[in-house]
């Protein structure tokens, strides 16, 4: 391989500290050049995007993270959610989820509200200010998705993107409910 980084596949067998015991020392199945480069752009296109549309939220005191939350929620009956299912959503820890509400508490854009017959359970919920600011943002959301990302692919491009990333979704999904 020549590096020091090697890969490994996507049932993590490969030996690193901390890996889940795979049972038998199996060799590892290092990553192809090709697959190693696909793997490597995935990467580098996941941050850099994150971070610019983050970068081009500020303006409006958002981060991309509090822009995913104002959507779901807008898109929610009744622009609520329990809070479990916010975080399957978002695809955040229930912890880190609670301390994101928190901030956006702190500045008006949800609540929290109880769940009837669940002493435990808990609402986020959209507030007339929150919903405001996403019809405010989302053009300029909506803008910055198409100059970094949507504008640079061509339909076929964006298709197999799509379907490149179903079953990984789904995968990973089914992995998340599990635990």
């Amino acid at each position: 391989m020549g590096t020091l980084e090697k890969e490994t596949d996507a049932s993590g067998v490969g030996g690193a500290p901390g890996a889940p015991d795979a049972g038998p020392a199996a060799p590892p199945r290092w990553l192809t050049p090709e697959e190693q480069e696909a793997w490597r752009a995935h990467l580098a296109t996941s941050k850099l995007l994150s971070r610019q549309l983050d970068r081009d939220l500020h303006p409006f005191g958002l981060s991309i993270n509090d822009y995913e939350i104002l959507v779901v929620l807008s898109e929610s009956p009744e622009h609520r959610l329990r809070m479990t299912d916010l975080a399957d959503a978002t695809a955040q820890s229930r912890s880190r989820l609670s301390h994101q509400i928190t901030r956006m508490e702190a500045t008006g854009l949800v609540r929290r509200d109880s769940c009837p017959g669940d002493k435990r359970g808990l609402f986020a919920v959209l507030t007339d200010t929150g919903m405001a600011t996403i019809e405010q943002v989302a053009p300029h959301h909506v803008e910055s998705v198409r100059r970094h990302f949507i504008s640079l692919l061509d339909e076929n491009q964006l298709a197999a993107l799509r379907e490149g990333y179903a079953g990984v979704i789904a995968h990973l999904r089914t992995i998340r409910e599990r635990d």
